[in-house]
């Protein structure tokens, strides 16, 4: 078998051991993977199996590390992120590995995951940007939801911080992205002060 469809079979088995489900019974994590593939291919037309792939493998394995097991103030969700992406590299680069694909691509791929070089790196942007659409268009609403109490200002306040992390091509797409019109004048709001 091809190198790289034996990972992603390695990694869509990681993602089915997700115990979250969504509405309709699927594993969260490959739900995930779905639509970080999916964008990545519109940021990235051209995307090599290796970058389809990172952005499959994004949150490998993510609840294995659940939030709560670092202090719940805001410098333990930074450590607790830094852990993730360090840890999720080195599981991409082991089933990598296990796959038969080859040391170096491994290996950059770990870096695209660890978040290494953004904005400067193209793979480590491409995911960048992918999870950066896939919360907008997907997970927003809910994460809305879950922070009812929140003033308007701190939901421009994250989306700014968001919107930074974006190259201009996915700011683009973002603003093309159809939102409930509530959520879609934050993104709006976000965007504009960031202009």
């Amino acid at each position: 078998m091809d190198p790289h469809a034996r990972a992603r079979e390695l990694i869509d088995a990681a993602h089915a051991a997700d115990p979250r489900r969504t509405a309709d019974g699927r594993p969260a994590e490959l739900v995930y993977a779905e639509r970080m593939e999916a964008w990545v291919l519109r940021l990235v037309p051209e995307a090599t199996p290796a970058l389809r792939l990172a952005a499959r493998a994004q949150h490998l394995e993510r609840w294995t590390v659940p939030r709560a097991s670092f202090p719940l103030d805001r410098p333990g969700y930074h450590a607790w992120r830094r852990s993730l992406y360090t840890r999720q590299a080195e599981r991409a680069r082991e089933l990598f590995a296990q796959a038969g694909v080859a040391a170096g691509e491994a290996a950059e791929v770990a870096k695209w995951i660890a978040k290494e070089g953004l904005k400067t790196n193209p793979g480590t942007q491409a995911l960048e940007d992918a999870a950066c659409l896939v919360f907008l268009e997907s997970e927003l609403g809910a994460f809305a939801a879950q922070h009812a109490s929140y003033p308007r200002e701190k939901f421009v306040e994250i989306l700014r911080k968001t919107w930074r992390k974006m190259s201009p091509r996915a700011r683009e797409l973002a603003l093309g992205l159809e939102l409930p019109a509530p959520i879609a004048g934050i993104v709006r709001d976000a965007a504009q002060s960031e202009s």
